[in-house]
């Protein structure tokens, strides 16, 4: 019951493994097993060692992060930490990883940077135990449609205005699944919140405009809402939404000294609420904490819709735990049953 998360630290620059193994050692509640500098040695390691988690470098020698990926997730199926660089080809590559079966990412800046390097370690330390002690996060097999939950009294269908989508660690690949489900000539505007660096949101939208029949784009200021397109929140930025005559219109704002989320669940789907109080479609996605959980409310005193992503098909079950647990989910569905669920309500 008390065993440590065991991990395997992976990255070419032997002073980045120093780095990353000190981190995790100072949590006792972690244990660097062992290290390897490129992807093939992450390979071997990874069956010979068989780590809780693995942290891994996306550019290295003899073979890439990515492709480490998917031959450990073919071999010895392991939960994935990609370290990546805030740039535009870092964000590529660390989605192509997560595409590839990495849970989940993490900016590579050990310099102290705003926050310390005590918060890099407590950041990483504590992604590591969260995901390191979670079973089953490397199964392929489709998860069963269970209804799971109840369902409320809410808006039936044709009475919605927008779909309103947040999520955080997961998020990334969940938002894809689900919108690559939606027709081209959906009938609703969608908007999307995920946590993720400025240097990825752009990046992000462009793989999925590529890969989905709806049109997604990263939102810009004065953006007015259209059926069938999402606006993404740009990273580091708060996405609102306002009123300009009779349409709602994007506001994109600075975000306010102290703000945690950047974007911030509760403050875009909480403007929502403002502006359409009866006619929004809510979904929160997987995450941790409890971003969300504030607009959520708002948005069920306004006569809104709330669904929440199911314990089982999460990467971390905290955004929608902090939900359902307040007692504000219409409906706690599958992650494969939501973009089904959305064609019929909206």
């Amino acid at each position: 019951m008390n065993s440590r998360v065991r991990v395997l630290v992976v990255d070419d620059s032997a002073f980045f493994r120093r780095r990353i193994s000190d981190f995790l050692n100072q949590d006792p509640g972690i244990e660097v097993i062992g290290t390897a500098a490129d992807g093939l040695a992450a390979v071997k390691e990874a069956q010979r060692l068989k780590p809780d988690i693995i942290t891994m470098d996306v550019e290295m020698p003899v073979m890439d992060g990515i492709s480490a990926v998917k031959r450990i997730m073919l071999m010895a199926p392991t939960p994935i930490i990609m370290f990546s660089s805030l740039t535009r080809e870092g964000a590529r590559a660390t989605l192509d990883a997560l595409e590839a079966g990495a849970v989940d990412f993490l900016p590579k800046q050990f310099d102290g940077g705003s926050n310390g390097t005590d918060s890099v370690a407590q950041v990483l330390s504590r992604r590591v135990l969260l995901l390191g002690r979670k079973k089953g996060l490397c199964r392929n097999a489709q998860q069963p449609f269970l209804q799971h939950g109840r369902e409320r009294a809410s808006a039936s269908r044709g009475e919605y205005k927008l779909v309103a989508i947040g999520a955080s660690t997961g998020g990334p690949i969940a938002i894809q699944t689900l919108l690559s489900t939606l027709p081209g000539n959906f009938s609703l505007p969608i908007l999307l919140v995920v946590h993720m660096p400025a240097s990825f949101t752009p990046a992000y939208a462009e793989r999925l405009n590529s890969q989905c029949r709806i049109t997604v784009k990263e939102a810009a200021d004065g953006d007015e809402l259209h059926p069938g397109c999402a606006y993404l929140a740009p990273g580091g930025k708060q996405m609102i939404l306002d009123r300009r005559g009779s349409n709602a219109v994007i506001r994109i704002k600075e975000s306010a000294t102290g703000q945690t989320y950047k974007p911030s669940v509760d403050i875009s789907l909480g403007s929502a609420a403002r502006i359409y109080p009866e006619g929004v479609l809510a979904v929160v996605l997987t995450g941790m904490g409890s971003d969300g959980r504030q607009a959520a409310r708002l948005l069920k005193e306004g006569g809104s819709t709330v669904w929440s992503q199911d314990e089982a098909s999460c990467i971390v079950y905290g955004m929608p735990q902090a939900v359902e647990k307040a007692g504000l989910s219409d409906r706690v569905l599958p992650l494969e049953e939501i973009g089904p669920m959305l064609v019929r309500f909206g």
